[in-house]
């Protein structure tokens, strides 16, 4: 039985915010009926669940899904979280130790316009999420840090990454590397599968074009085989989580997600 189980992010919903912010229900059996095993959202995302997570747990139980992770988007600008920052990681934490064992949470640091006081940033953003991943393990919850990259972004390109992994406590906090993200800072996403394969905890992945652009899963250059391959020789046991975000996402994530669904259907799954 391969160690390796794949879900769907509800990024690609989240594109269409206000269409889908609510309807988590609507989204949890699209991804069943593609065929993954489990999902991925995003705090904002949960909607009425947020208030009802036993709700979560049972439909998800009977669409045969697991909840891969809950992934929760912070500032963390300042050395210390805000109180704000703070309670919210409380309440996921507590969430998950509650309804969702196993689960992982996954920390990602809202982008900013720009990248001024960089190494200041990055120092802060790495403080606050060692603070958390202790504060969750001490909950029997795991975490794993999600570096994006969109230009505001302090974690985008090769040498962002070595500070990242210099900083973080990799024994409460693992590594969560999107295939696409590497790509779009510049880099090989196996290379960087390869580098940092022991602190690897969760993966996304997404594809893109050599032009920069997004594509639907096998429409763009990222060598997926070679990062399963990667994850395997590091005997990885965790999720890989598909996150289209192709312009024909924005207006039809069901299709692009049942297409995916086929597509790793026909090559890993």
């Amino acid at each position: 039985m391969c160690a390796i189980q794949y879900g769907c992010q509800t990024y690609t919903w989240q594109m269409s915010y206000d269409k889908y912010s609510q309807r988590l229900d609507r989204i949890i059996d699209v991804v069943a009926e593609a065929g993954f095993a489990g999902i991925e959202a995003e705090v904002c995302m949960l909607g009425p669940y947020n208030e009802d997570p036993a709700r979560l747990a049972g439909d998800l139980q009977e669409k045969g899904l697991a909840l891969a992770a809950i992934c929760l988007v912070c500032d963390w600008l300042a050395p210390k979280e805000t109180p704000e920052e703070s309670a919210e990681a409380d309440r996921v934490i507590a969430m998950l130790q509650s309804h969702f064992p196993g689960t992982i949470l996954a920390l990602c640091q809202m982008p900013q316009t720009d990248r001024g006081n960089l190494a200041e940033r990055q120092d802060n953003c790495i403080a606050c999420s060692n603070a958390i991943g202790r504060r969750a393990a001490d909950s029997g919850v795991r975490t794993a840090f999600h570096p994006n990259s969109p230009e505001g972004s302090v974690f985008r390109i090769a040498e962002d990454y070595k500070v990242l992994m210099d900083g973080l406590d990799t024994s409460v906090v693992g590594f969560a590397p999107d295939a696409g993200h590497i790509a779009k800072g510049g880099m090989d996403p196996v290379a960087i599968f390869q580098e940092y394969g022991p602190a690897i905890r969760h993966v996304h992945f997404k594809d893109m074009r050599q032009d920069g652009t997004w594509a639907e899963m096998g429409a763009g250059d990222i060598d997926f085989a070679g990062i399963v391959s990667a994850l395997e020789q590091n005997n990885y046991q965790g999720w890989i989580m598909v996150e289209d975000e192709s312009p024909r996402a924005e207006v039809d994530p069901d299709a692009v997600t049942r297409a995916n669904g086929e597509y790793l259907k026909a090559r890993f799954i």
